[in-house]
C-alpha cells in the first residue's frame, strides 16, 4: 500500500493497529480516490486487527527511527539470530521484554516463530505516546471515516459504517462516545 512503511527483518510488526501516522495514511489512501477500493478487501484489512484492545503509539519518531533503534537494542545485546533471541525473550506465550528508547516510549518485544521475522513488536502498555483503545473501536471509527465521512456523526451513520464489517450495533452513550472519540483522533 505505502511503500515507505515496510518493515524490516527481523521485524513483525502491524502499523494498521500500532502507528497512529500509518493508520491516517491508510484512511486518506482509501478515501483518496487512487485506487479502486473494493469494500470486501478494506474488511479483510481491517479483520487483522483482532477482536481486543491495541495500544497505538502517537509520539513524533518515524516507524524507520523506531525500527532502527529496536534494532539497535537487539545487536547490542547480540540477538541477531532467531535462537539468541528466544533465548532472551522466551518462547512461551507470557515471556515478553519491554525496551525503552529515544523519545522515552516503551515498546513490547515477543517471540515470533519465524525464520526472518521472529521479533514481534508493538506498543507497551501504559507507554509514553500511546492511548489503548478496543478493536472494534478503531475499526469502526476507520470504516466511518472512509464510508460515511460526515462531519456530525449520528448514532444512524455509526451503525452503518459497523454494519459492514458485522459488528452489532453501539448499544449507549459509552460506546458511541468512545467511537466518536476514535474519528476525532484519526481527523487531528
Amino acid at each position: 500500500m505505502i511503500n515507505e512503511y515496510l518493515i524490516p527483518e527481523p521485524l513483525i510488526f502491524n502499523p494498521l493497529k500500532h502507528y497512529l501516522p500509518f493508520i491516517r495514511d491508510f484512511i486518506s489512501f482509501k478515501i483518496s480516490g487512487q485506487n479502486v477500493m473494493d469494500p470486501k478487501y478494506l474488511i479483510k484489512e481491517l479483520k487483522h486487527l483482532g477482536t481486543s484492545v491495541m495500544d497505538i503509539y502517537t509520539g513524533d519518531l518515524s516507524q524507520e527511527k523506531i525500527f532502527k533503534e529496536i534494532k539497535d537494542i537487539l545487536a547490542s545485546k547480540n540477538l541477531r539470530s532467531k535462537e539468541q533471541y528466544a533465548a532472551w525473550v522466551g518462547t512461551n506465550f507470557n515471556n515478553y521484554k519491554i525496551i525503552s528508547i529515544s523519545d522515552g516510549s516503551q515498546w513490547t518485544l515477543k517471540y515470533n516463530d519465524n525464520v526472518n521475522r521472529f521479533v514481534h513488536l508493538f506498543p507497551a502498555r501504559l507507554s509514553p505516546y500511546t492511548f489503548r483503545v478496543k478493536s472494534n473501536t478503531l475499526k469502526s471509527a476507520i470504516l466511518y471515516l472512509i464510508f460515511i465521512g460526515k462531519d456530525y456523526v449520528t448514532e444512524d451513520d455509526l451503525n452503518g459504517a459497523r454494519a459492514l464489517t458485522g459488528l452489532s450495533p453501539v448499544k449507549g452513550v459509552a460506546d458511541t462516545e468512545a467511537v466518536t472519540d476514535m474519528i476525532e483522533i484519526l481527523r487531528s
